[in-house]
């Protein structure tokens, strides 16, 4: 826990948007990380939201691009954004895809070579990033949430289902909802995972929320965009919502016709997610 370096630090709402990095045990490299402390955090511990972001990006993206820091700063969320994989191996083939390797570490723990050795990504989320954050930020261990993009929302879906007594709450911005079906997750779990097809199934949101809604009715809040130009082949709205309708599992899906895939749809809807989180965390 003593090994967290700062790399900048910037006042923003009252609060403080600060980078770190440190050597992670989980995946065995160089991970980094971005919190907001918002003016709240001064007086003592404060709930925490986590975001996983998607496939190319980093720990900067939605903190320099979603203009969640305003709203997070009026309702007292900590918010917490990992990177989306390990950093600086060169492994073999790690940087030849923006789908495989670097920037795409699918939020799974990878069994199969070359990966295995450092891509941890569920572990890293689940348990490692939370002890590092709940050690160094005054963040609430009792009062967590999740959320994502894209592999990030498949990110935080599964692990919320997998958490339900850890996570209080959990949305998604045009997740990959059921990656076993799409091209994106059919090449991360093969090379991640290996090719048992049937151990693909517990990283794959729809197949999760079948068998194990969470028992306390809370609801699943997901916006996608109309305009998506993955919607079709790789995210697959439709096949969650048919699952969670199956398992009795309350969801809200907002579609919204005009939006694409980027930030400029996560920023438009953003506050929806936070002011759902905070119903949540803050009661």
């Amino acid at each position: 826990m003593n090994n967290l370096k700062t790399s900048g630090a910037h006042r923003c709402f009252g609060g403080t948007v600060s980078f770190h990095e440190h050597h992670s045990e989980a995946c065995d490299a160089t991970m980094r990380f971005a919190v907001y402390a918002p003016p709240r955090a001064a007086s003592g511990r404060i709930p925490v939201l986590y975001y996983l972001a998607g496939l190319t990006s980093t720990e900067a993206n939605f903190m320099e691009k979603a203009g969640a820091q305003r709203l997070a700063s009026e309702l007292g969320l900590m918010l917490v954004a990992p990177d989306t994989s390990p950093r600086g191996l060169d492994l073999p083939g790690e940087h030849d895809d923006y789908d495989l390797g670097s920037g795409a570490g699918f939020y799974i723990d990878a069994t199969a070579e070359p990966w295995s050795g450092h891509y941890k990504m569920y572990s890293y989320v689940t348990e490692e990033l939370p002890a590092l954050v709940e050690s160094n930020f005054p963040a609430r261990p009792d009062s967590q949430g999740i959320f994502g993009h894209s592999m990030g929302g498949h990110g935080a879906l599964t692990i919320a289902l997998k958490h339900p007594d850890r996570y209080r709450s959990v949305s998604a911005f045009a997740p990959i909802s059921a990656p076993t079906r799409a091209p994106w997750g059919k090449k991360a779990f093969s090379n991640y995972l290996g090719p048992d097809e049937e151990s693909w199934r517990k990283h794959d949101a729809s197949e999760l929320v079948r068998n194990n809604p969470f028992p306390d009715g809370r609801t699943i809040l997901v916006d996608q965009g109309m305009a998506d130009q993955f919607l079709d082949e790789q995210l697959y709205p439709s096949v969650l919502e048919e699952a969670c309708a199956r398992a009795g599992q309350p969801l809200t899906l907002r579609c919204h016709e005009g939006y694409n895939h980027g930030y400029y749809f996560i920023s438009t809807f953003v506050d929806d997610h936070l002011r759902h989180h905070a119903a949540a965390l803050n009661a």
